[in-house]
């Protein structure tokens, strides 16, 4: 079995606020302190079957045009999310499974483009807007039992096990690969930065926070008593691991390397990106309002998350 990251942003960044504050208040920690951000899904090549973890943002996403006061940055675009899968030699014939690990479009971006996989979602986020007009969905209900200290699980094939993990959205879930004695926790948002499972701390960004709180218990219980690799979506952290088969060790952190950010590379285009979700503002598709000029209190139409959590494009 073969494991491999889809790599299509880099050298993007996730504040501490962000990453640590989901609990104690973002107020809590230093905007200045910005962890390693990028986007990377992974791909799992049983030898018989070709399976994806996530299938990367739509394609034509703008990249978004951080500043000061941003939370994060996804990363400047490396290429699309199918040209770095073909870019591992894989063609979209021949992906016949996709495991979704919850619906926001950084994850689910390009389901689009395979319609002859099998795409196993938690039912409970198969009516999701980033889902509509899908026909090639297949709820997962979770029937198979436990899953080690996980409560609920269900067999994806030989080695592949999809995990019920709600909190991040109601319907997030884990990818467990089991492979020559090693567990491979391929996850979507559990953490943004692998520094927030070592300090036992949530992001911002949760549907349930009670629930976030329990799964990340959960992880934390399993990888203290299994030989994990762990495989994040918004973090170098996550490839550097899986390349070097990396156990996570919580009581030996691997060293942090923060973020080297340059805030005068940018210039802005009237557009703002939500950095949980990807939903693009474009002030042309609402009466050419500005971002700026916005309520308050107005909210992500997708994910619901306030103006903060938006950057310019």
């Amino acid at each position: 079995m073969i494991i491999k990251a889809v790599k299509f942003r880099k050298d993007g960044f996730y504040t501490q606020p962000f990453v640590f504050g989901g609990e104690d208040g973002a107020d809590k920690y230093d905007q200045n302190v910005q962890y390693r951000g990028s986007l990377q899904n992974y791909l799992i090549d049983t030898g018989k079957e070709v399976i994806l973890v996530d299938t990367g943002l739509p394609a034509g996403t703008p990249e978004e045009k951080p500043d000061e006061k941003s939370f994060g940055f996804t990363g400047f675009d490396i290429c699309s999310y199918m040209q770095a899968l073909s870019a591992l030699g894989y063609k979209e014939e021949q992906v016949t499974k996709i495991i979704l690990t919850h619906k926001h479009s950084d994850h689910s971006g390009e389901l689009r483009s395979f319609p002859n996989a099998k795409i196993y979602v938690n039912a409970e986020e198969t009516g999701a807007d980033e889902l509509k007009g899908i026909e090639n969905v297949v709820p997962v209900y979770f029937t198979d039992g436990a899953y080690y200290n996980f409560p609920e699980s269900q067999k994806i094939t030989d080695g592949v096990y999809f995990i019920k993990a709600k909190g991040h959205t109601n319907g997030n879930g884990i990818v467990v690969v089991e492979n020559e004695g090693l567990f491979y926790m391929l996850h979507g948002d559990i953490t943004y930065v692998d520094e927030a499972l070592y300090q036992n701390k949530l992001s911002v960004v949760y549907e349930d926070k009670a629930e976030a709180r329990k799964t990340l218990d959960r992880v934390r219980e399993f990888v203290a008593n299994h030989p994990t690799v762990y495989c994040g979506t918004h973090t170098p952290q996550g490839y550097e691991s899986l390349e070097a088969k990396r156990v996570m060790d919580l009581n030996n952190p691997v060293s942090t390397t923060l973020a080297e950010v340059d805030f005068s590379v940018w210039n802005k285009t009237g557009k703002y990106v939500c950095s949980v979700c990807g939903y693009v503002y474009d002030p042309a598709d609402f009466g050419g309002v500005r971002f700026e000029d916005l309520p308050d209190d107005w909210k992500c139409p997708r994910c619901k998350q306030p103006k903060s959590k938006f950057n310019p494009a």
